[in-house]
């Protein structure tokens, strides 16, 4: 068995969207859009964090994810005096969810080609999953609490194959802003 057999499923799978052909079309639709509106100028810089010295969207990340675990948390073990604390932790998620998605296309618009197709079903992914999660707020909005958890933990697992792939932009291809101070790899 070669290195490759024994490389898990998943990172296979990963391989194959960084070779995926088939996403270059909408890269090249999106690249010119996201570029002018998130990635250049003062506005891409802040968003890529160059004032913070490095990436700010995994700063952000957590901050939406976080909330989001933190109601799911309530949910499952705070009984019903939890259900308006854990409905306003997915809405502070969802405020959180459009900075967080700004700061991603800002590194996005600097990402080499297969960065960017692997960012692109990133980005998708955790589109769904904000979606899943505006669902969650609305149920409970409506008093459709268990509604309401069971979208949040579908949202959640969504959100889990998205932070994998993000992982793997971050980790594994290292794409993110960084200072000079710190070096190249």
């Amino acid at each position: 068995m070669n290195e490759i057999d024994r490389t898990p499923r998943v990172v296979r799978w990963v391989l194959q969207l960084e070779e995926s052909r088939a996403l270059d079309a909408p890269v090249r639709t999106l690249e010119p859009k996201v570029r002018n509106i998130f990635g250049t100028g003062a506005r891409g810089s802040v968003l890529r964090g160059d004032w913070l010295g490095h990436s700010l969207h995994p700063v952000l990340t957590d901050i939406a994810l976080g909330t989001w675990t933190s109601a799911s948390l309530l949910d499952l073990t705070g009984g019903d005096e939890s259900s308006a604390a854990a409905q306003r932790l997915v809405g502070a998620g969802l405020l959180a969810a459009g900075p967080t998605a700004w700061s991603g296309w800002a590194e996005w618009s600097l990402a080499e080609p297969r960065a960017k197709r692997v960012g692109l079903v990133h980005a998708v992914t955790n589109g769904a999953a904000i979606g899943i999660y505006a669902a969650s707020w609305v149920a409970r909005r409506r008093g459709r609490h268990g509604t309401g958890v069971r979208l949040a933990v579908a949202g959640a697992a969504l959100s889990t194959v998205g932070g994998y792939l993000g992982g793997h932009l971050a980790q594994g291809r290292k794409v993110g802003s960084r200072h000079a101070a710190f070096g190249e790899e």
